[in-house]
């Protein structure tokens, strides 16, 4: 029996528990900071808190940080690979991803994704539910392409940031690190380091406010 051991009792974690037990996982254990008050996510329990979770890492079989926000989720990442974890990424079975392409650790592949031949995703990163990351796409550590956003060919992402829902980047983009894609925004133009992007087309602006 595998079991796999999941941090973040949310939303996001169902998806990846549902996706490890569809490509042929055992059992999903949650861990979260909210234990021992909360005892159980969807169908599964949470057995402990990120502590417990540290003091166990090396025994599970495979572990994996079901968290939204990007930095929590690389800094969990650097943690656990520190307790000697085993960080494992989890492919949804109808995902379609090319033997061509590179995948790290500790990701989450989510139903219906396509990642195009020769792209790179870092560790950690999120490619959700029916997004495209085309041909030659570069993505660092930690980004989140969110569900049905699209990524044309040849495009970077930087480390941390977030494509949100049914945004679409033209192929030849880059994107910085810890920026933000809007939700269906067209991105046109690349975006700069701690940008904003929204609207059609999207026009960069600082997540601090100024332009």
């Amino acid at each position: 029996m595998t079991t796999l051991g999941i941090l973040g009792a949310s939303g996001h974690g169902c998806v990846v528990a549902d996706a490890a037990l569809l490509s042929g996982w055992s059992a999903v254990r949650f861990y979260d900071d909210n234990w021992p008050t909360l005892q159980m996510v969807g169908a599964w329990p949470v057995v402990g808190d990120s502590t417990v979770l540290l003091s166990q890492a090396s025994e599970l079989d495979g572990v994996i940080v079901a968290i939204g926000d990007n930095v929590v989720r690389l800094r969990w990442f650097s943690e656990l690979m520190l307790h000697g974890a085993v960080l494992v990424s989890i492919v949804h079975p109808t995902a379609v991803i090319s033997p061509f392409a590179s995948i790290g650790d500790a990701c989450t592949i989510a139903a219906q994704a396509v990642i195009g031949p020769f792209a790179t995703v870092g560790h950690a990163a999120i490619v959700n539910t029916g997004a495209t990351v085309d041909h030659h796409c570069r993505l660092a550590n930690g980004v989140h392409v969110s569900p049905g956003a699209h990524l044309g060919g040849n495009v970077t992402v930087g480390e941390a940031s977030w494509i949100g829902i049914g945004a679409a980047v033209r192929q030849l983009i880059t994107i910085g690190s810890h920026a933000v894609v809007g939700a269906g925004a067209a991105v046109v133009a690349d975006v700069p380091d701690g940008h904003v992007s929204v609207g059609v087309p999207a026009r960069p602006r600082s997540l601090h406010g100024s332009a």
